[in-house]
């Protein structure tokens, strides 16, 4: 009796959020995120099978429209995507899908589809506005400025899952926790002669590989690197004055 109820309670579920979904000619869009480092990996397409596909299996399903048939993410590859979390949106016309991804989510072998950048756009300049630029291109909320170690974590997390042969990356997983601490030992030693040296040049590079091997570490341990920021952000939040 009971998972005949437990059986109607998740149909309805499923029926009450098709209701709440504006579907475009019997489609919605579906965000990929990664739930771990928050890249967005890929945008595809479902309709209700896969969506009801994805909720059932807890990976993801989509509609291709090309090929007018289901997919499954994975099913050739291997690069599946684990359901952490489903959402839409406030309009209800843009589905928000957050996995655990087994492999690059996108068919170039990138981690991202999204690995195409268009540069060039234009900045504002000091001269347009002193304050707001100086704004913006300071302080530890300069938009992108810290982009880099998501990819990098995002990088350092696929060099985890595929273990390619000959990446240094590898051979850190492979040796386990004890070696990547003693690189950790070696790297922190090395950044304080830099700094002891007043050499900033050779201080730089002793800090990135030092903050390149914590970040290996942090994947070993599956800590995110969201977590330490979060931590930082609450360690440093400024008391409210009544």
């Amino acid at each position: 009796m009971s998972n005949v109820s437990n059986e109607i309670r998740e149909r309805l579920s499923l029926e009450q959020v098709v209701e709440h979904i504006r579907w475009s000619d019997g489609l919605v869009p579906a965000i990929v995120q990664d739930a771990e480092t928050r890249q967005v990996l890929m945008m595809a397409y479902m309709n209700r099978e896969s969506l009801k596909l994805s909720l059932e299996s807890g990976e993801t399903w989509f509609w291709s429209r090309s090929r007018q048939e289901l997919w499954h993410k994975g099913a050739t590859s291997g690069n599946v995507q684990t359901i952490t979390s489903l959402k839409y949106d406030c309009d209800g016309d843009t589905l928000l899908v957050e996995v655990k991804p087994n492999g690059p989510a996108c068919h170039t072998g990138e981690v991202t589809c999204f690995h195409n950048e268009i540069v060039g756009l234009p900045q504002k300049s000091v001269e347009q506005d002193g304050t707001e630029a100086n704004a913006n291109s300071a302080g530890p909320q300069a938009e992108g400025r810290f982009d880099v170690l998501a990819e990098l974590e995002s990088v350092i997390a696929e060099r985890e899952r595929e273990r390619p042969e000959g990446a240094y990356t590898t051979y850190l997983f492979d040796k386990g926790v004890d070696k990547i601490l003693k690189k950790i030992g070696e790297e922190a030693s090395e950044t304080i002669i830099a700094a002891k040296n007043k050499d900033n040049d050779e201080l730089r590079l002793e800090v990135s590989d030092l903050m390149y091997h914590l970040l290996v570490l942090l994947q070993e341990r599956k800590l995110p690197l969201d977590d330490i920021m979060a931590e930082l952000s609450r360690r440093h939040e400024r008391p409210r004055r009544d």
